[in-house]
């Protein structure tokens, strides 16, 4: 379950989506989780459906791949489901149990939610998986580059942003290294109730925080050796410029929401 987290992660190929201008991927996802917002009907869901894979068919990660970031979050899909499901009223009575209803419009909306979900991480990976963590740190800085005009500490911002999402998979392979270490001493993750659960992850807990601490302290005293002042008269080995691509890509977006926001007023 560990190693199944895609988010962070970045997967090697050479692909268009590769190939992009990190700003445009950012743009891209964007709009996408807007359009997932915007979609309430089948119509702009299957519209969704289509312009995501046609994405990951460009990425070049195999769809396994992606699908395997699901795993993670099953628990959370299923509470997200079921609140929707049993809570939301309707007229269309499907089911009646004592004080349990279930209506069409509740199962609507739950399968609504659990397609923005699936699709959500699906393309949140998709972005990082094609991109990496450095890329992601100068289309941060670049795109935000007009708030510094406010004051606003752009650079410091995208930094963080990707040492956390770097940090991502090195606490994934940490965790499981640790899982390992205690299940060959006789740990027991998979039995008991959810307090005994939750105990026996006290374990895992305590050395992965003491293992994250130390190395957060030694990249803060190397960032500081090296002399690292932020992002003040600092210049770029890769300056990013965009390229015919990246304006038809741009343009493949604005159609793609224009045609999400039409479906959404049609239907």
């Amino acid at each position: 379950m560990i190693r199944d987290i895609t988010i962070g992660q970045y997967y090697q190929a050479d692909s268009l989506l590769h190939r992009l201008d990190p700003r445009t991927k950012l743009m891209g996802t964007l709009i996408f989780i807007i359009s997932l917002f915007v979609a309430g009907n089948w119509a702009a869901y299957l519209l969704a459906a289509a312009y995501l894979a046609l994405m990951i068919r460009l990425s070049g990660v195999p769809v396994g791949f992606i699908v395997r970031g699901l795993k993670a979050v099953v628990v959370l899909l299923l509470i997200s489901v079921g609140f929707n499901m049993f809570l939301t009223g309707g007229e269309t009575v499907l089911v009646r149990l004592g004080f349990i209803r279930i209506t069409l419009e509740g199962v609507r909306q739950a399968a609504f939610m659990a397609l923005r979900l699936i699709f959500l991480i699906m393309g949140s990976s998709l972005m990082t998986l094609t991109t990496t963590p450095n890329q992601l740190t100068d289309g941060l800085e670049k795109g935000l580059g007009w708030m510094k005009r406010i004051h606003v500490p752009v650079h410091e911002i995208a930094m963080i942003m990707s040492i956390a999402l770097r940090f991502i998979p090195i606490l994934i392979e940490e965790t499981d290294k640790i899982m390992k270490a205690q299940m060959a001493r006789g740990a027991d993750f998979e039995t008991g109730n959810l307090i005994q659960r939750a105990k026996a992850l006290v374990p895992i807990l305590v050395p992965l925080f003491i293992s994250a601490f130390r190395r957060a302290t030694d990249l803060a005293m190397a960032m500081e050796a090296r002399c690292y002042h932020g992002g003040e008269n600092r210049t770029k080995m890769k300056p990013l410029t965009y390229d015919r691509r990246d304006r038809l890509t741009y343009l493949v977006f604005a159609v793609y929401l224009a045609a999400m926001i039409v479906l959404g007023r049609l239907f």
